[in-house]
């Protein structure tokens, strides 16, 4: 009698192990949107901001129809730091996101300012939610950064300082948690073209490009995607992709407002860039 209860109890133990490994069995195929700059008010100098309100919801229709895994906006989402006008416009136009979709935000200089301070990062957190976190998806562990406090730390440098000994930490999550694939998000690009091009607005400088670069190597991470640049570009320094992205907002080159389209089979990443005026009918991988 006793050897047949424990036998059941075994029996239970089993399925109720293999029920839990069943939940945690991550979906090897899907699709989702990575945006940037949709920067509420650019377009007209603060004045206004329709045009930034027409695209962000187009983005969010075309998002709606085609029903990726999640959309990331990765930073600028507003252009004046501060503004409640631009915030709430934002925010009002991303509610209306299908409620099974989820969204991603990341905070770009224009949310915290070109140099951060801890009170221009409390006040992201209380409009928009953390200025760093992880999150998972499909297959992806996914890793947002600040990338403001990484481009000029200067007045912020005990939250940096935070931030660089919480990524470790992220990595090492990332690495233990069986996902495929390590990404990051960012608004600033490490670089634009080449991992050893001299410092400019748009890119990381680089002694701190060099220093998170070979981190990101080390965890096996082989995409970084980012924002800021209102163009699009890219380029690799070993087996990291940097992949930066146009605007939802107003283009500062020959590329379109826009987003860019990322498929996820296994460990094989591919994307897109697709403008507004110009989506596709239906997701390559559904």
């Amino acid at each position: 009698m006793l050897k047949t209860i424990h036998k059941s109890l075994l029996i239970t133990a089993f399925t109720l192990l293999a029920a839990s490994c069943a939940s945690i069995k991550y979906t090897e195929k899907f699709t989702f949107f990575q945006m940037a700059d949709t920067q509420f008010g650019f377009f007209n100098e603060n004045k206004e901001f329709s045009r930034e309100t027409r695209n962000f919801e187009k983005a969010i229709a075309e998002t709606n129809r085609l029903k990726p895994a999640f959309i990331i906006v990765c930073g600028d989402l507003v252009n004046k730091p501060g503004d409640l006008a631009q915030i709430n416009e934002y925010k009002r136009i991303a509610a209306t996101l299908d409620p099974a979709i989820k969204i991603y935000n990341v905070s770009g200089n224009h949310d915290v300012e070109n140099i951060p301070t801890p009170a221009s990062v409390r006040f992201y957190q209380e409009h928009f939610g953390p200025d760093r976190y992880t999150f998972r998806s499909g297959n992806i562990f996914g890793i947002v950064l600040n990338s403001s406090l990484i481009k000029d730390p200067s007045k912020a440098p005990a939250e940096a300082t935070e931030q660089e000994a919480w990524v470790r930490t992220a990595l090492e999550d990332g690495k233990n948690s069986g996902s495929r694939n390590i990404m990051i998000f960012m608004h600033h690009p490490f670089f634009l073209n080449s991992a050893d091009e001299p410092n400019e607005y748009f890119n990381i400088d680089i002694e701190r490009r060099k220093m998170y670069l070979e981190l990101f190597e080390k965890y096996k991470v082989r995409q970084i995607f980012a924002g800021h640049y209102h163009r699009n570009a890219g380029g690799r320094a070993g087996n990291i992709e940097m992949i930066t992205t146009g605007p939802v907002g107003r283009p500062l080159g020959s590329d379109s407002s826009g987003f860019r389209i990322v498929d996820v089979n296994g460990t094989a990443v591919t994307h897109k860039y697709y403008p507004l005026d110009a989506m596709p009918t239906r997701l390559n991988l559904k």
